[in-house]
């Protein structure tokens, strides 16, 4: 098992920025994608941004050029630095990890991040 836990949410006026955080502890072990989704109300979650393990990202073409994917393996850590930050990308934002290449796949809580116009 592993459990995820995020932070760094909150609410942010349009053009701010905030950082999210995802530490995973418990069978952290393999090699595994850890990735940031995001749920508005009403829709569906959708793929924000991913990282491999060994450092591959990929990006949402809504978020690129204005957010960075990054982790610490040694800590078991993904980070989402969101930089010019639109109305567009109030969701609750989800972590996901995924021991690949056969899973399992694991989601955090969530956390809200609010962007005002």
């Amino acid at each position: 098992q592993v459990q995820l836990v995020e932070s760094g949410g909150g609410l942010v006026q349009a053009g701010g920025s905030l950082r999210l955080s995802c530490a995973a502890s418990g069978s952290v072990s393999g090699a595994n994608v850890m990735g940031w989704y995001r749920q508005a109300p009403g829709k569906q979650r959708d793929l924000v941004a991913t990282i491999t393990s060994g450092g591959t990202t990929n990006y949402a073409d809504s978020v690129k050029g204005r957010f960075t994917i990054s982790r610490d393996n040694a800590k078991n850590t993904v980070y989402l630095e969101m930089n010019s930050l639109k109305p567009e990308d109030t969701a609750v934002y989800y972590c996901r990890r995924e021991r690949v290449p056969w899973g399992p796949v694991y989601w955090g809580q969530g956390t809200q991040v609010t962007v005002s116009s």
